[in-house]
């Protein structure tokens, strides 16, 4: 197969209640963000295919929670290794849809196949408890059972893992789902959701619709037979979801934006932290919302560090992430690129240094430099706000003290990152950092095995980890009689 060939399986439509099916509105064209050609028409589907959807969902919920969990657990572990053995196509997809070098959209196949994998292996492992009440009389059984149809709306920047991270418990605990994915990236979810049901997932137990309008999910939300709602993707929108899933009091999962702090101490070992520097920010070309948006560097090391980041960036390769050599590919949209851009000159306007890059790329496609800005000022919007690209803005600071107090100045709370060799340091920052999640020595923190979530305007609840499928599940409380009570 060539590079630049789509998968031959890949499916145009929607799936509804196990079918494939054209939308009623026409079609949505998929652009490949490196070139701006056309690589797929997909369904557009209207509100009438949502409900649809939804009633399958509804249709499948009982027989689906039912199933005996060591079947569920054999068909994720089935769908885990159908998606490896198929890297190439997905990572190539990616690549093609949302613009990521291949090295790193293979990267993300086995990032996103591990959701799989650990939650085919949590499966089994869902119990309650059984014990007489403290102040005896009656016996205590507590059990738990799935929450029921779920509806996910997932994000463009990474296609295969934020599906994954979201399916994989929510079939394991026993749910049913209709997925809204990303109408820039739907093609990686449509591949997945066709290997789902070659592995034997019965009929609507999974269900994806895609859509260019939101009044599909906005029907769905306003539904009361959904129970369920998980969004990864920007906090206002997270906050109007949540407003609507009030209404029906939806029990809500919302990964949402990151602002997130990179703190290089004095006493850093400056190789590791250049190299976690450049991990955490330049993953996914920045367009993550676990990136690395603020460097905070001690002012007795920055310029040595801000000197060795800006020689790294700038020996990066730009361009098609299909192409040998790519380090960094596409932004998603000229809107993502020109909005980069305002942020990046509007700091320069304010006082910031350039080390490198500060520009876009002319030409065709949508690339902008990796860039290195330094002398920031604290009251720059670029420290304000999300930027989702390859720009590294660092600020100094001069005590433990003032670093803690920049890096929570921020409604934000996903992510942070500490460099330092003081173990006791280390664990003062833990203590006091406001994010969710928190990498030490390394700019790498994402897995399937541990919890997945922030803090303050960065959401509620956990994907990942023991606690992910948690989420998917309600806890119900019996109160027996007393067995021995009269003997």
């Amino acid at each position: 197969m060539s590079n630049h060939t789509l998968p031959q399986d890949l499916p145009g439509q929607c799936l509804v209640g196990g079918q494939w099916v054209d939308g009623r509105r026409g079609s949505i064209e998929v652009t490949n963000p490196a070139t701006g050609q056309v690589l797929a028409s997909i369904a557009d589907c209207d509100v009438s295919q949502g409900r649809a959807a939804l009633d399958a969902a509804v249709q499948a919920q009982d027989g689906w929670a039912r199933t005996p969990a060591r079947e569920r657990a054999e068909l994720l572990r089935r769908a885990f290794e159908a998606v490896t053995e198929r890297t190439d196509d997905f990572a190539r997809l990616m690549t093609m849809e949302m613009g990521k070098p291949l090295a790193e959209a293979r990267g993300e196949v086995a990032y996103g196949a591990e959701y799989l994998r650990w939650f085919s292996e949590e499966a089994s492992r869902i119990s309650g408890r059984y014990n007489p009440s403290p102040e005896g009389g009656m016996r205590q059984l507590v059990t738990r059972r799935p929450v029921g149809p779920c509806l996910f709306i997932t994000p463009w920047n990474f296609p295969l893992a934020m599906a994954t991270r979201k399916i994989a418990p929510a079939l394991a605990a026993g749910c049913t789902v209709v997925l809204r994915p990303a109408t820039q990236t739907p093609l990686t979810s449509l591949l997945f959701a066709k290997v789902l049901a070659d592995c034997g997932l019965p009929a609507g137990v999974v269900n994806v619709v895609t859509s260019s309008k939101h009044d599909v999910t906005d029907e769905l939300i306003g539904d009361p037979r959904l129970r369920k709602l998980s969004f990864t993707g920007s906090t206002p929108v997270g906050q109007t979801l949540l407003k609507q899933a009030a209404d029906q009091v939806l029990r809500t999962s919302m990964e949402l934006g990151g602002n997130a702090p990179l703190l290089v101490f004095e006493d850093a070992d400056l190789d590791v932290a250049v190299k976690g520097a450049r991990q955490a920010k330049l993953r996914n070309m920045g367009e993550a919302c676990t990136a690395a948006n603020r460097m905070l560097v001690h002012e007795s090391v920055a310029d040595d560090f801000a000197r060795r980041l800006a020689e790294t960036f700038a020996s990066l390769s730009v361009g098609d992430g299909l192409e040998p050599g790519t380090d960094i590919g596409p932004m998603i949209s000229e809107d993502a690129v020109e909005g980069i851009d305002a942020l990046v000159k509007g700091a320069v306007d304010e006082g910031a240094r350039v080390l490198t890059g500060g520009e876009r790329v002319p030409g065709q496609g949508h690339f902008y430099r990796p860039t290195v800005l330094t002398d920031v000022p604290r009251e720059a919007a670029i420290l304000q706000e999300e930027i989702f690209g390859p720009v590294a803005v660092i600020t100094t600071f001069g005590s433990e003290q003032e670093a803690l107090e920049v890096a929570n100045d921020s409604q934000m709370g996903l992510a942070g990152y500490v460099f330092t060799r003081d173990t006791a340091r280390v664990l003062r920052i833990a203590e006091q950092l406001q994010v969710g999640m928190i990498g030490v020595n390394q700019g790498v923190l994402s897995s399937a095995a541990a919890p997945f979530g922030g803090v303050k305007h960065s959401g509620l609840g956990r994907e990942g980890g023991r606690e992910g499928i948690d989420e998917y599940l309600e806890t119900i409380y019996l109160a027996l009689p007393d067995p021995f009570a009269g003997a």
